[in-house]
């Protein structure tokens, strides 16, 4: 089965078409209007959702209970104070941390919005944190991603075959334009400057509104010149100038109604990027792409330096006689599962999944990361909290890596980790030629996210492992 990584996952889309923006001075505020969309509100969730699990398995994600709750509480109270003309209660935002050292932060149709580290450790108040999220926020509920294709006149199949797309970062609209497809990146960025004014200008209501002062987003953009290119994005020459961005949003924020005491330094501010500022230096955006092309999730390791940790599927070597599971067992933990697995298969934990291989299994073939051989365990982000929905969108996300996927049944009631779960059974064909079979375990988790298990094994020698996978999933004890 093939493993997506980032640059495979994620079609860059950036902002582009032409808004017309004209002062209304009778509200006393820049007048933003949506642009034209021919895609649905749901279209943007599904292809929201999709790329969120790509990124949630392949960014190294910063696992700080205290720094989530923290970064959650500032993103729901900009949340709530999104204009009504923009509200859209199909949009549910979501907030993760992601160990990358750039100032920047990205957001996905539909709601997922991801923070980089380095961009709040940079920060000089709660206030300059705000409007970056309100920047992106802003992204998703003008609907700019499908914007974007609307006016590219793409067919909706061409964005499926490519990946879910991404929203704008605060600087360039390209959040993963150093995470693979610069081609896509440079095609789009001579049209982005409008849909990057837009989300500036909508972004500043929203701090207003939410009791922030919008001249700190401004001064972010002080920040980033400051800092230089060892800190900032590197795809900016096609974007608004930040020097142009500090004038227009300083003007903006005079024609607001700006709290004559808004936030700015908060305790919750003040830990947190404390204790971001103590942790080892955190990765690049291009030292994370680099990690990937190796078929490496990058992780921080001892001695604040960086390093790649390789998944299952990379650095291994295919043989035509792996090694049968054997009937030894030993057992498996992190903080959040318990299992146990056959004693002659590897385990590669990435943090934000595992994945137990046996020698000769995994590996890279046709220049794809894959495993022949095997089983990967993770939880995906399920925000319909249906459990038959949340399963079809993962299999339609793997279905994007493995264009020879095929569901052989209706999805069948099992027990898995206690819970009630279900089991499809596919079939595939790998990158090495072979048909293959696979089935996958879903359930749900306490915090109503989906656990899932992808057991995948060559149709000949499927019916030998075909009872180790089951007892491998009767192993399971979920901690969470």
């Amino acid at each position: 089965m093939r493993k997506q990584g980032p640059t495979r996952a994620l079609i860059v889309a950036a902002i582009a078409v032409s808004i017309g923006l004209s002062p209304v001075f009778s509200i006393a505020q820049t007048q933003i209007k949506m642009p034209k969309n021919k895609y649905s509100v749901q279209d943007d969730i599904k292809l929201g959702n999709q790329a969120a699990q790509q990124v949630e398995r392949q960014f190294p994600l910063i696992n700080d209970a205290a720094a989530q709750r923290y970064v959650e509480s500032v993103g729901q109270r900009l949340a709530a104070a999104i204009p009504q003309e923009f509200q859209e209660p199909a949009f549910k935002f979501r907030f993760k941390i992601v160990n990358a050292r750039d100032i920047n932060a990205f957001a996905l149709p539909g709601g997922p919005l991801f923070v980089n580290r380095g961009m709040i450790e940079a920060a000089k108040n709660e206030g300059e944190m705000a409007g970056v999220m309100a920047h992106e926020m802003s992204h998703v509920v003008l609907r700019h991603s499908t914007a974007q294709q609307t006016k590219a006149n793409n067919p909706w199949n061409q964005i499926l075959a490519g990946g879910a797309i991404i929203g704008g970062g605060i600087l360039g609209g390209q959040a993963g334009a150093q995470a693979g497809q610069m081609a896509a990146a440079s095609y789009f960025l001579k049209f982005s400057r409008e849909y990057e004014k837009q989300a500036d200008l909508l972004g500043a209501r929203i701090m207003a509104a939410a009791g922030y002062d919008p001249r700190d987003l401004a001064n972010m953009f002080q920040t980033i010149e400051q800092q230089g290119s060892s800190r900032a994005p590197q795809w900016l020459s096609d974007h608004p100038n930040p020097g142009n961005r500090f004038n227009y949003i300083n003007q903006e924020a005079s024609m607001l109604n700006v709290s004559p005491n808004p936030i700015k330094i908060t305790p919750g501010f003040s830990r947190t990027r404390e204790r971001f500022r103590s942790m080892p230096p955190a990765p690049t955006m291009q030292q994370i792409e680099e990690a990937a092309q190796r078929g490496q999730v990058y992780r921080n390791g001892g001695g604040g330096q960086g390093q790649g940790q390789s998944n299952p599927t990379s650095g291994g070597s295919y043989s035509n006689t792996v090694q049968l599971p054997s009937n030894r067992t030993r057992e498996f933990s992190n903080d959040q599962i318990q299992l146990t697995i056959p004693s002659n298969w590897r385990d590669f934990d990435s943090g934000n999944s595992v994945q137990f291989a046996p020698e000769g299994g995994y590996g890279e073939a046709n220049g794809q990361s894959m495993f022949t051989h095997g089983v990967e365990i993770g939880a995906a982000r399920n925000e319909t909290h249906d459990l038959q929905t949340s399963t079809n969108e993962l299999l339609d996300s793997l279905a994007q890596g493995n264009p020879s996927l095929r569901r052989q049944s209706d999805a069948s009631r099992v027990n898995v980790g206690g819970r009630q779960g279900l089991r499809t059974v596919l079939s595939n064909t790998s990158s090495t030629g072979q048909p293959e079979s696979i089935v996958v375990f879903t359930t749900q988790l306490r915090d109503g996210n989906l656990f899932y298990a992808v057991a995948v094994a060559p149709q000949d020698v499927f019916p030998n492992y075909r009872g180790v996978f089951d007892k491998v999933i009767r192993s399971i004890q979920l901690l969470q």
